[in-house]
């Protein structure tokens, strides 16, 4: 009989440990390249053009500009408004199971969403040439005093956002699952009450993130309301450089303007969104203030030298 003899355990050998090979995007350094190219070639084009850079900063603030930049933003408000109620309406309308009246609402949308602005504002703007005389009963006047350009622009601009503004809402409603009503009607709710306490709350999530573009187009469209003499921001713009003989930076003035009006409400969108969106998501996405912060934070830690230990 053979004794054993125990073997002591050999020492375990740590596994070599992995060298990660991090993969080469050629393509986005190639990209990056030619957009800095582009990007290059339209700085040299722009600095050798004939344009009196000075002269921006000194007609930025001017008070036409300024006057026009309110009456942009105000006739932009009020149209949307306009748009908003009336797009409510004709949504709540098209759903309709009455025939009659989702027969109105689908022309009102094919009719307004089928032709331009622009002829839309041309057309109320000489729509004393139709109808020379308002004769409402009550109230009787001469069309052109009627019809000034601030109304001209709320008409022309609200009536045509109201098409789209009632397929939004009727997209928002129709994302509602028919449960909801079904729910609500047997709790003894009418439908007008189910469509306020029930359908549109919920439909907020779907119908505020397009709104929100809507508007901002809007503040872009309204510009075509110099057409029929609007004081706005364009038209001032205009009237400037008619004077001054800076065509291109006038433009340039204009759209400087534009670009804070839509980035203050860009960000005005943002919130709104994320407040309609907690309900549908466990984790809001970050706030440009914590997504700079957390930049920030790993912008710090890459600078920071290692301790040794």
């Amino acid at each position: 009989m053979t004794d054993t003899v125990d073997k002591a355990p050999a020492p375990s050998v740590p596994p070599e440990q992995i060298k990660a090979i991090p993969v080469r995007h050629w393509g986005r350094w190639v990209s990056g390249v030619v957009v800095v190219a582009i990007l290059a070639m339209i700085g040299i084009a722009f600095s050798n053009a004939k344009i009196n850079y000075s002269v921006i900063p000194d007609y930025l603030f001017d008070p036409d500009i300024i006057s026009g930049a309110w009456t942009t933003l105000y006739i932009s408000v009020l149209a949307m408004v306009l748009g908003v109620v009336l797009g409510v309406v004709l949504a709540v309308m098209r759903l309709s199971s009455n025939p009659v009246t989702s027969t109105v609402s689908w022309f009102y949308i094919w009719l307004f969403r089928g032709t331009p602005v622009l002829v839309q504002l041309l057309l109320w703007y000489n729509i004393s040439l139709v109808f020379p005389v308002l004769n409402l009963g009550f109230y009787k006047n001469e069309m052109n005093d009627v019809m000034t350009p601030v109304l001209t622009a709320l008409l022309g601009l609200g009536l045509n956002e109201a098409a789209y503004m009632s397929e939004i809402v009727r997209a928002g409603i129709q994302s509602v699952d028919e449960g909801q009503t079904e729910a609500s009607h047997a709790l003894g709710m009418t439908q007008g009450k189910t469509l306020r306490r029930v359908i549109l709350p919920q439909a907020m999530r779907v119908i505020v993130p397009p709104t929100g573009n809507e508007f901002i187009n809007m503040l872009k469209t309204s510009s075509l309301a110099y057409a029929v003499q609007l004081p706005e921001l364009i038209k001032n713009a205009q009237d400037i450089s008619s004077t001054s003989l800076a065509v291109v930076e006038m433009y340039f003035v204009a759209c400087i303007w534009y670009l804070f009006l839509t980035t203050i409400f860009s960000i005005v969108q943002y919130y709104v969104e994320r407040r309609f969106a907690r309900g549908s998501t466990r984790n809001l996405p970050p706030t440009p203030l914590e997504r700079l912060r957390k930049n920030l934070r790993l912008f710090t830690s890459f600078r920071r030298p290692e301790v040794a230990r």
